[in-house]
């Protein structure tokens, strides 16, 4: 039965209908609120503001759930491919074997770039960072197939979300050889989606890479982990601009320069960055984790999370990959040291584990990503690549809903009251 909220402004009553999502998650329905009352909500960053309803994710914060489209992310971490879960991810359902090999047949088809976007990487200065470079040539690409226009077709779709999750590793591994100035190695046809990206950044034209069992599955789990993430910042950046009625390519690299902040795909750039901080401090562990008790403002970098208050789902799954990855590995790092005795304290020291500071996706995903070898200019680079398959759900979900608009927030003003124009010589110095 459905129920109403009833909100009392200026002593007149007004009401709005709930919402119930299928997980029994609640919301009010306040989209007539400024129509009927004259008030909006005030919620600065929209932490309390449902700004869509969604088949794609489901998240508990509380329990430590993520969920693509109902499948539990453990059960796709065991089971499932990235071009399998990209698909699961895009159309919904997992795809029969007949569309699976149709499905990766369009990975393969369009993972080359047209051959006249290599004179852009060369436009590029050295030292450019590997995210302006991913998101420029992303909206370049939109220029060599201008029927991503208009994409009402299903499989005019299909062959658009695929060239784009396919292309972005190769731009990713085309953006790092340019940085190295080493030539740049082309993706091969009879090799899978993490396979090839592995090849096209590590292979040279003399020497081939060997493709480690346990480097490629921890890749493999990195990706399906970040497909998807429900309401994040460049999500939602994603889907603002499509409901502009923008094309997925240009929406799909506003969402990259989203992810290019600090506090969003940065964050495990800047574990890694803690680790040299600690490295270079001469500080032991256990003084770092002291000071991070008393001073708030010591925090360790890839610790609790801001939706998880209990253990993130993904680490979990990351942190059995990469103790296999440095076994496998045997690499001897300091940093990475630094990083075990970090795990070893939170996940023992009752101050953490009272307030659920666990370590997060971010703290393993850097440690798996800096052991691959694997530059931390790039690490957001392969978290776009991950989230891409979500980016192209979300575009099209708001493409398809028939009661879209145009996103616009509505704002409070705190600005002067009016004021009348004033003459240069009249104004005070």
């Amino acid at each position: 039965m459905s129920q109403e909220c009833t909100i009392v402004l200026d002593g007149k009553e007004h009401k709005f209908p709930t919402v119930v999502g299928t997980e029994q998650e609640k919301g009010i329905d306040v989209s007539r609120l400024r129509a009927t009352t004259g008030y909006i909500c005030l919620d600065e960053g929209y932490s309390n503001t449902g700004s869509c309803q969604s088949k794609i994710t489901f998240i508990d914060g509380e329990k430590g759930i993520l969920r693509y489209r109902g499948f539990p992310i453990e059960e796709l971490a065991i089971h499932s491919t990235f071009a399998e879960t990209s698909y699961l991810v895009v159309f919904g359902e997992l795809p029969t074997a007949r569309r699976l090999e149709r499905w990766s047949g369009l990975l393969t088809e369009h993972e080359l770039l047209h051959e006249s976007m290599h004179h852009h990487f060369e436009g590029f200065p050295p030292g450019s960072h590997p995210m302006a470079i991913l998101s420029s040539m992303i909206n370049a690409s939109s220029c060599f197939y201008p029927g991503i226009m208009d994409l009402e077709d299903r499989r005019d779709f299909e062959r658009a979300a695929a060239r784009l999750i396919s292309q972005v590793r190769t731009i990713a591994a085309f953006s790092y050889k340019k940085i190295l100035g080493q030539p740049i190695i082309y993706p091969k046809p009879d090799m899978k989606y993490v396979e090839n990206f592995l090849q096209m950044m590590f292979s040279l034209p003399n020497r081939e890479y060997d493709l480690l069992p346990e480097v490629v599955n921890a890749m493999r789990l990195i990706l399906i982990l970040h497909a998807d993430h429900e309401q994040n910042c460049s999500t939602s950046t994603v889907r603002m601009v499509g409901s502009s009625q923008a094309n997925l390519y240009a929406s799909a690299a506003a969402g990259v320069c989203a992810l290019w902040g600090r506090w969003h795909g940065g964050a495990n750039q800047e574990v890694l960055e803690m680790l040299e901080g600690i490295r270079e401090s001469g500080k032991s562990v256990k003084d770092i984790v002291e000071n991070a008790k008393k001073d708030r403002t010591s925090r360790l970098m890839g610790f609790g999370h801001a939706v998880y208050k209990n253990y993130d789902p993904r680490a979990k799954i990351l942190k059995e990959a990469s103790d296999k990855v440095l076994e496998r590995l045997g690499i001897n790092d300091p940093l990475l040291d630094i990083a075990k005795q970090l795990e070893e304290a939170a996940l023992s020291d009752p101050y953490f584990v009272e307030r659920k500071l666990y370590p997060n996706v971010d703290f393993y995903s850097g440690i798996i990503l800096k052991a691959i070898g694997i530059p931390v200019s790039m690490f957001t680079v392969v978290f776009a690549m991950g989230r891409m398959p979500g980016w192209v759900a979300h575009w099209k979900e708001v493409r398809d809903n028939p009661k879209m608009r145009i996103y616009r927030p509505r704002q409070i003003y705190v600005g002067p009251a009016t004021r009348s124009y004033v003459p240069m010589d009249q104004r005070e110095s």
